[in-house]
């Protein structure tokens, strides 16, 4: 490589920096970069907003046509780097943030061919080596659990925001898309494939129609949205639906072996994996049959078989709960075949973040509240 391009590359790292999410220096940093973008794009898209701008206006700042300009952006959406929104006759182009590109955008569309397929082993390696770190400080992650409907024990007390069924109920427009995290382990040849459906995120409004619009994903119809959520809800997949009450734009299905948020928790032992729900399990010892099919299930290892003299059962075993550790996502609950299992709500429940903003300066407060040292290691 060139100098001249490894400055350019230099450049626009520095410039994706400046959004809310960091890219520590890594090994695997500029590899990653290089194989999402070529020099060209790099070149273009330093400097380019991180928030929406008319066609027009992104063409004065980079001094090109603007027809030009929008066949290049055009690309780069249906590649995933940048964010196109269309309000009448008018586009608005954003860049998209390393977050959204590396761990969401890259792999949406489920292409198998390059650049996707070079993109997953750095990212993976990244992953383990700094790109989450910073992650791992901060209290409200990225996806909150939303239980399972039917595993509630009391509906009444469930509000909106907590209800899935509630939350497709106000939206109108539905896209799904391939697991991002599913596929980046499934192209790399040093990461296990994995075993559970991967078609099975969901995106809604304004995400889903850039989505759908520049084939990172599929229209569907909400009748269609519930048979995703009953495919991974058989499959035993957490729902975990954006981290904040008002406009949630994503419900993923998230599985113990290839969600980032599960690998921040198992592997790289942050505090939590996703937010929890305002509900967990409640045990009945006198009908679990202490079959062990909720430990098999639970992706948090929340649940054990133990030894017990209030067992009903030929094994002498029942089901045990670790109250810390239970995301209130009812997988267990879904498919106890002695009905031993249901959620109730919480002694102490939570409420998220109202909006991406506040949930966005709730990061950044985190991050920042941190001792220097911690800070300088991110």
């Amino acid at each position: 490589m060139v100098m001249d391009e490894q400055q350019i590359y230099r450049e626009f790292i520095t410039w994706l920096k400046q959004s809310w999410y960091d890219l520590p220096e890594s090994d695997e940093l500029l590899p990653m970069i290089m194989a999402a973008y070529s020099p060209q794009d790099a070149e273009l898209l330093t400097g380019m907003p991180f928030s929406g701008k008319n066609l027009d206006d992104l063409a004065a700042l980079k001094q090109m046509d603007a027809a030009d300009l929008k066949i290049r952006l055009d690309d780069l959406a249906r590649r995933g780097l940048v964010f196109c929104s269309k309000k009448g006759d008018s586009f608005r182009y954003s860049l998209n943030d390393s977050f959204f590109v590396f761990l969401r955008s890259a792999f949406w569309a489920g292409r198998t061919e390059e650049p996707t397929k070079s993109i997953a082993p750095h990212v993976n390696r990244y992953m383990l080596n700094g790109l989450f770190d910073q992650y791992g400080h901060v209290t409200s992650k990225g996806l909150r659990t939303i239980p399972i409907q039917s595993t509630i024990d009391d509906p009444r007390q469930v509000l909106p925001y907590e209800d899935v069924v509630k939350v497709l109920e106000q939206e109108d427009y539905f896209c799904v898309s391939t697991c991002a995290c599913k596929h980046r382990k499934n192209l790399d040849p040093d990461s296990p494939s994995c075993r559970y459906p991967d078609k099975v995120c969901l995106h809604f409004g304004r995400l889903a129609h850039y989505m759908a619009d520049h084939e990172l994903g599929r229209e569907i119809t909400r009748k269609e949205a519930h048979e995703v959520l009953s495919q991974a809800a058989e499959a035993g997949l957490v729902h975990g639906i954006s981290n904040w009450v008002n406009g949630p734009d994503t419900i993923c299905n998230c599985c113990p072996c290839c969600c980032l948020w599960f690998e921040g928790f198992h592997v790289l032992k942050h505090s939590r994996s996703l937010d929890p729900s305002n509900y967990r399990v409640y045990t009945n010892p006198e009908t679990c049959l202490g079959c062990g099919l909720c430990v098999e299930r639970c992706p948090m290892k929340a649940l054990h078989l133990e030894s017990s003299s209030a067992a009903n059962n030929d094994s002498g075993e029942i089901a045990v709960l670790k109250p810390d550790l239970c995301l209130g996502c009812g997988v267990c609950v879904y498919k106890c075949p002695s009905d031993s299992l249901v959620l109730v709500r919480r002694d102490e429940t939570t409420d998220p973040p109202n909006d991406p903003r506040e949930y966005t300066q709730r990061f950044i407060a985190n991050v920042t509240a941190l001792p220097k040292l911690v800070q300088d290691k991110l």
